[in-house]
């Protein structure tokens, strides 16, 4: 058990002497790739208007979501009317998005109950 504690030191010492001796280097290839994301001047400001920007930009997309939603809808609508001619292939994939939907629900009890699988915290 020690010569693993070990080996995990060294790991990490090595990996922290390669971080502070590239890491600038790449820090600045990454800022120079990237530099037209980049709002001059950074300022307080400008990150309030870039924010609200966002959040109107979400808003106004809302109604061409929700005519997408309707459209959706209308198709299960119509696919469940003609379930006679429903392909094998057809209800796997809505069986596996059940399960998906499933597995999602059970990741977010397990994430709201702190990542305990028994119980919650007090």
């Amino acid at each position: 058990m020690a010569s693993k504690w070990q080996q995990l030191q060294s790991k990490a010492c090595h990996a922290s002497q390669f971080v502070a001796k590239h890491g600038s280097v790449y820090y600045k290839q990454l800022m120079e790739q990237n530099k037209q994301y980049i709002q001059q001047p950074p300022t307080v400001e400008k990150c309030n208007l870039l924010a609200k920007q966002l959040f109107y930009t979400r808003l106004a997309s809302i109604p061409g979501r929700y005519e997408a939603f309707w459209k959706e809808l209308d198709g299960v609508k119509n696919l469940w009317k003609s379930r006679q001619e429903l392909k094998v292939e057809d209800a796997g994939i809505a069986a596996l998005f059940g399960l998906e939907c499933f597995a999602w629900f059970c990741a977010g009890e397990i994430v709201g109950r702190g990542f305990t699988f028994t119980g919650y915290h007090p």
